[in-house]
C-alpha cells in the first residue's frame, strides 16, 4: 500500500487538475453564450435572404439548370466529378469526441469520391490529415476562434470561384450543429450546386394561392446572381458559429465529466489516506505500549 505522503501528493495533484478543469469549464461557458448570441442576432438576416431567393425563383422558368449556382452538371460522370469539402474542426483538443465525429464523416466521404479536395479549418484538423498524408488545400489557415463574417466571405468567394470556373463540381461543408444543450451532431451540408427544393415554402406548393408580381431589374437571373453569394456567406458563417458553439459545449461537458471523476478519485484517496494514517497511528501506539511493557519487565 502507498504511504500517506504518496497519497497526499496525489491528492494535491488531482486538486490542482480540478482547478484547471473548472477554469476551462467557465471559459467555455462564457464563449458559448457569446457565440449563441451572435448566431441569434445574424440568423434573421440570412433567413430573409433565403426567403428572397425563393421569391425570385418563383418568377423564373421551372428549369433553373441554366443558372450557374443551380447547375448540377449531370453531364459529368461520377468518376470524374471533383468534390470540395470544407471541414470545420477545432484549434485545441480536450473537447470529447467533437473532432473525431467530424473527421469520421470527412474520411467516409473521401473514400466514396474519386477526386475529393479538402479545405480544413482548425489546427487539430490540419494536423490530423497531415499525419495521414492527406493532401489539404492551404488557402484557409484561419483560426476557428471567434468566427467573423470576413472569414466566411473569403471562404465562400473561393468556393464560388472554384465552382464557377469548373475546378469543383460540388461543394460541401462538414461541421457540428448543436441539436440541444446536451447533444452535438456532426453533419454535412451541400453548398453548391443549390437545390431549388430547399427554397420552397409551404405556400408555394398550394396552386390556389396568388403569387405576387415583382418587377426585377435588369432581370430575375441577375438579381439571383447578386443574392446567392451573400446567402452562401451567411450559410458558411452560420456553420462556423455553430461549430464554435458546439466545440465549447463539448469542452464544457468534457471538463464537467473530468471534474466529477476527479471528485470521485479524491473521495477514494481520502478514504485510503485516512486508513493509512490510522494504521500508522495504531502502529505507533502499539510500539509505545510494547516498549513500555518491555521496560516494565526489565525493571
Amino acid at each position: 500500500m502507498a504511504s500517506a505522503k504518496e497519497i497526499q501528493s496525489r491528492i494535491n495533484s488531482i486538486q490542482d487538475t480540478m482547478k484547471i478543469t473548472n477554469a476551462m469549464y467557465m471559459i467555455s461557458s462564457s464563449k458559448l453564450k457569446r457565440a449563441r448570441k451572435v448566431l441569434a442576432d445574424t440568423e434573421p438576416y440570412f433567413y430573409a435572404l433565403q426567403s428572397a431567393i425563393g421569391r425570385v425563383l418563383r418568377h423564373m422558368p421551372p428549369d433553373t439548370e441554366g443558372n450557374r449556382y443551380f447547375d448540377e452538371r449531370s453531364s459529368v460522370p461520377k468518376e470524374e466529378r471533383r468534390t470540395g469539402y470544407i471541414v470545420v474542426s477545432a484549434d485545441k483538443g480536450l473537447a470529447g469526441a467533437y473532432n473525431h465525429n467530424v473527421f469520421k464523416i470527412a474520411e467516409e466521404c473521401m473514400e466514396k469520391d474519386a477526386h475529393p479536395q479538402l479545405f480544413v479549418l482548425g489546427e487539430v484538423g490540419r494536423q490530423y490529415f497531415y499525419k495521414k498524408n492527406v493532401d489539404v488545400d492551404t488557402n484557409f489557415r484561419f483560426t476557428v476562434q471567434k468566427p467573423t463574417m470576413h472569414r466566411a466571405r473569403v471562404i465562400s468567394e473561393k468556393m464560388i470561384a472554384s465552382y464557377v470556373t469548373g475546378e469543383l463540381d460540388e461543394v460541401y461543408i462538414i461541421y457540428t450543429r448543436m441539436a440541444n444543450a446536451a447533444n452535438m451532431v456532426a453533419e454535412m451540408q451541400q453548398l453548391l450546386p443549390l437545390k431549388k427544393a430547399s427554397f420552397h415554402t409551404p405556400a408555394q406548393v398550394m396552386v390556389d394561392i396568388h403569387q405576387e408580381e415583382i418587377e426585377m431589374v435588369p432581370s430575375a437571373e441577375e438579381v439571383l446572381n447578386s443574392i446567392v453569394p451573400n446567402y452562401l456567406h451567411g450559410i458558411i458563417y452560420g456553420c462556423l458559429v455553430e461549430s464554435y458553439a458546439s466545440e465549447h459545449n463539448s469542452r464544457m461537458m468534457a471538463m464537467d465529466a473530468a471534474t466529477s471523476s476527479a471528485k470521485d478519485m479524491l473521495k477514494d484517496l481520502s478514504i485510503k489516506y485516512n486508513r493509512v494514517r490510522q494504521a500508522a497511528i495504531t502502529q505507533e501506539i502499539t510500539e509505545v505500549i510494547s516498549g513500555a511493557k518491555a521496560q516494565k519487565n526489565k525493571n
